[in-house]
């Protein structure tokens, strides 16, 4: 009779994420650890000393893979300049922060500071993402869950939840999102072009 099991083997569905909470990181070991992992699928968020590592879900990466998409299309066929820095990490020192956002965009120029921010929610984590972009300075944040976005402007010291983007106002959000759950990316692709050409 075979010994039953203690600790079985549970593959992660594809909505799944796993995540490991630190604390009292100094900001030398954040830098040496996020340095060292050489994999697009793990996040790191720093905030004070505390740092969270995760791993993203399938799920995930096809959702931020295909907004990325859907808005870079949008910025090309109204001929819109848009430069993008995918998810590199985005730091600073002097504030103890630091991340890596699903994607990133400046409008009409290459700047050090980028006017937006994606980030796709698939499950929750324990710090507070905002409090780390406020400390970055990052003008726009878009939040995806549950098919739908939220967007937040940072207004002063704060951040403001409002009902469209203020660096891209002329994107309609609800059509994005329409288009980002799709099941077949190139379909929907060419159909939001469609659209947009319909349009014209």
């Amino acid at each position: 009779m075979a010994a039953a099991v203690s600790f079985p083997f549970h593959a992660p569905s594809p909505q799944e994420e796993q995540r490991i909470l630190l604390m009292n990181v100094p900001w030398s070991t954040y830098v040496v650890l996020r340095d060292s992992v050489d994999s697009s699928g793990v996040r790191m968020t720093y905030l004070d000393g505390v740092l969270e590592i995760m791993v993203t879900s399938r799920k995930h990466e096809v959702d931020k893979t295909q907004i990325a998409r859907l808005l870079e299309l949008f910025c090309l066929e109204r001929d819109i300049p848009l430069f993008g820095y995918g998810s590199m990490t985005f730091r600073k020192e002097e504030k103890k922060r630091g991340l890596e956002p699903d994607e990133r965009y400046c409008r009409g120029a290459d700047r050090e500071v980028p006017d937006m921010a994606l980030e796709v929610v698939v499950t929750h984590g324990t710090i507070d993402k905002l409090e780390v972009y406020r400390g970055l300075g990052i003008r726009e944040i878009w939040l995806f869950e549950s098919g739908a976005f939220r967007i937040f402007v940072l207004r002063g010291s704060a951040y403001e939840e409002i009902t469209s983007s203020e660096v891209f106002p002329e994107v309609d959000l609800t059509r994005i999102a329409h288009y980002a759950v799709q099941r077949d990316q190139h379909a929907a692709l060419r159909a939001f072009r469609d659209e947009l050409r319909g349009a014209d």
